[in-house]
């Protein structure tokens, strides 16, 4: 594994203590079709480019993970998610606006186009991460990437990069370090569709 290193410190919600220069150095990573494992507010999650078919193949191996079980997506912004859906209601834009960003993930009719691993039951799910680290890292790739947890099917999520080290040990994973994360709860996470709200998954905001 390579470790792009440099995030232990503390960092305030700004990211100001960012270190542009390994971001972009794991952004390029991802652009080339590596997976990186970097850390979000909640867990540490695997990143590969969410448009690239290959590296998502790669991703599902690497966890051992059904192509049946979309991952979900970080997006920049809201903009960068509507390039991905069929259409983003004003419901969608409510929510997004009120819990973005943070561990709110929406999930939204897909455009036809889509790769298939990134779409569920019709749906493409993504949110805008409150982490520095994280938000920086999809800005530098400029695409939607994946946020899929670092850790094997059915393991426990990793806090640490020792932890994902871990669960990925012999594998090609490179490794964003950005401390110890806090845990918790997931993001929450709600589907729009045919002008109804359900909640998929219950965790860190509560609707």
């Amino acid at each position: 594994m390579r470790r792009f290193t440099g995030y232990d410190r503390a960092m305030d919600a700004q990211g100001a203590n960012v270190d542009r220069d390994r971001i972009a150095a794991a952004a390029a990573a991802i652009r080339r079709g590596e997976i990186i494992a970097f850390p979000t507010e909640t867990y540490y999650a695997l990143a590969v480019d969410a448009l690239d078919a290959f590296a998502l193949e790669r991703l599902f191996v690497l966890k051992g993970r059904g192509a049946e079980k979309a991952s979900a997506l970080l997006v920049a912004d809201l903009a960068m998610f509507a390039g991905l859906c069929a259409e983003v209601p004003s419901c969608a834009r409510e929510l997004a606006a009120a819990h973005w960003p943070g561990p709110l993930t929406i999930a939204l009719p897909a455009r036809p186009d889509l790769p298939a691993a990134i779409v569920g039951e019709g749906c493409v799910a993504a949110r805008v991460s409150s982490h520095p680290v994280a938000a920086a890292l999809v800005e530098a790739v400029g695409r939607p990437i994946t946020c899929t947890s670092a850790n094997r099917a059915g393991a426990s999520p990793a806090r640490t990069v020792r932890e994902v080290a871990a669960h990925f040990a012999g594998s090609e994973v490179f490794l964003l370090d950005g401390g110890q994360t806090p845990g918790g709860a997931p993001s929450t996470l709600v589907r729009l569709r045919g002008g109804s709200l359900e909640i998929v998954r219950q965790g860190a905001i509560k609707l």
